[in-house]
């Protein structure tokens, strides 16, 4: 059995409102490793401004 798999069986098994804490689970998983992107090309941009800035020439 796959982990997809095994997740979904755990899941229809859940009441309503525990499948509603593991949606919100994992909108949050997504949204931090979307700001961890987000703040890791902030970082890259702000050590190589200058040459940014010279590119942009």
């Amino acid at each position: 059995m796959s982990m997809a798999e095994e997740l979904l069986k755990k899941f229809e098994d859940l009441p309503e409102d525990k499948k509603r804490q593991v949606i919100d689970f994992v909108d949050f998983l997504k949204l931090k490793e979307r700001k961890d992107i987000i703040d890791m090309m902030d970082g890259i941009i702000s050590e190589n401004k200058e040459a940014f800035q010279e590119l942009s020439k």
